[in-house]
């Protein structure tokens, strides 16, 4: 059973930075592409950024530019660096391994759902 543990969030105003981590345990993390979610009050999980093992990465629109994804496959760790932080932004940030379709995109978390880390953003 994979277990995943986020941690970093907190509460920034507009425009500032956070720096988001995800310990993950199992010893098939080196060849998971893993991913950031986040889900804001009252809507869906969507997701965020994907890493694949080779370190390739793709953002949903609306954080290209402000966030980047990284991984330490020797530590089992993904990393989400925020800057520039928007109001539109305040979620609970989760991290999983993420399930792609035959196109490229993302379908779902593939492992149970940590607690998430939540991210406050104030104007």
């Amino acid at each position: 059973q994979v277990q995943l543990v986020e941690s970093g969030g907190g509460l920034v105003q507009t425009g500032g930075s956070l720096r988001l981590l995800c310990a993950a345990s199992g010893s098939m993390f080196s060849i998971r592409t893993m991913g950031w979610y986040r889900q804001a009050p009252g809507k869906e999980r969507e997701w965020v950024a994907v890493i694949r093992s080779g370190g390739s990465a793709n953002y949903t629109d609306s954080v290209k530019g402000r966030f980047t994804i990284s991984r330490d496959n020797a530590k089992n760790t993904v990393t989400l660096q925020m800057n520039s932080l928007k109001s539109e932004d305040t979620a609970v940030y989760y991290c999983n391994a993420a399930l792609m379709g035959p196109a490229g995109q993302v379908l779902r978390g593939l492992y149970n759902w940590g607690k998430g880390t939540l991210v406050t953003v104030s104007s």
